[in-house]
């Protein structure tokens, strides 16, 4: 069961009491100095929970995982890979895959073409 704080109007004191989540809101409750009944009102505290770490905040989501700097690398890295079989020398068009087998081809060499991935 939670336990609820409420202040009491006349004093200003505070007591806690614990109630079931169904149970109605206290209006008036038992000083405990004297057990008179007394009015109280339900005092609303924040919550201790602290959130540490990321993925918390709006910044922390979204476009943010990107860097301008992953681009190049990604890009260049793309370009290495589509120009090697180009100095390779092997193949004549197609899908670039003769140089690989070690097969060579007689045909007039024609424009490089970029293996399919």
């Amino acid at each position: 069961m939670p336990t609820y704080v409420y202040r009491f109007i006349d004093s200003g004191e505070t007591i806690e009491v614990r109630q079931a989540f169904e149970d109605d809101a206290l209006t008036e409750a038992p000083h405990p100095s004297d057990g008179v009944l007394r009015p109280v009102k339900k005092v609303f505290t924040p919550v201790g929970v602290t959130f540490k770490g990321s993925g918390f905040y709006k910044t922390d989501s979204g476009g943010a995982k990107k860097s301008p700097a992953a681009s190049p690398t990604t890009t260049s890295a793309d370009s290495g890979a589509a120009a090697a079989p180009k100095t390779d020398g092997g193949g004549t068009g197609g899908s670039g895959t003769t140089a690989a087998s070690g097969g060579t081809s007689t045909a007039a060499p024609s424009a490089p073409s970029t293996p399919s991935t």
